[in-house]
C-alpha cells in the first residue's frame, strides 16, 4: 500500500533512520580510533620488551666469549650486530666496570 503514502509520511518515517544513523556512525568512529591507538601502543611495548631482551643477550655473550662486559653501546652495536630504532628507543647503557654488569634503562621517545 505504499502508492498511498503521501511525501511527509515518507519523511516522517526516515528521519528515525537517520538520527540514528547519526548517533552511532561517531561512536563507531571513537571506537575504532581508540582501538587503533591502542594496537600501536602495545607493538611498541613489544619492540622495547624484544630491545630489552637482545641487549641483554648480547651482553652476556659478549661477558662469555671476551671474558668482559662490553665497555659502550655502540661496541655492542659494531661487534654483535645490535640495531633498533633510535629515534624511537633511548638507551642508557653505563657501564660499571669490565667485571660488573652495566646498568640499561631504555625509554620510549
Amino acid at each position: 500500500m505504499n502508492r498511498f503514502i503521501t511525501q511527509a509520511e515518507k519523511r516522517r518515517f526516515r528521519l528515525p533512520r537517520i538520527r540514528f544513523l547519526f548517533l552511532i556512525a561517531p561512536t563507531v568512529l571513537i571506537i575504532f580510533v581508540l582501538s587503533l591507538s591502542r594496537i600501536g601502543d602495545s607493538a611498541v611495548a613489544r619492540q622495547r620488551e624484544s630491545l630489552e631482551t637482545a641487549l641483554n643477550r648480547d651482553i652476556i655473550h659478549c661477558y662469555a666469549v671476551e671474558g668482559f662486559y662490553p665497555p659502550s653501546l655502540s661496541y655492542i652495536e659494531e661487534h654483535y650486530g645490535l640495531t633498533y630504532n633510535h629515534d624511537l628507543f633511548f638507551v642508557d647503557y653505563q657501564p660499571i666496570g669490565s667485571n660488573m654488569r652495566p646498568d640499561i634503562t631504555i625509554l620510549v621517545r
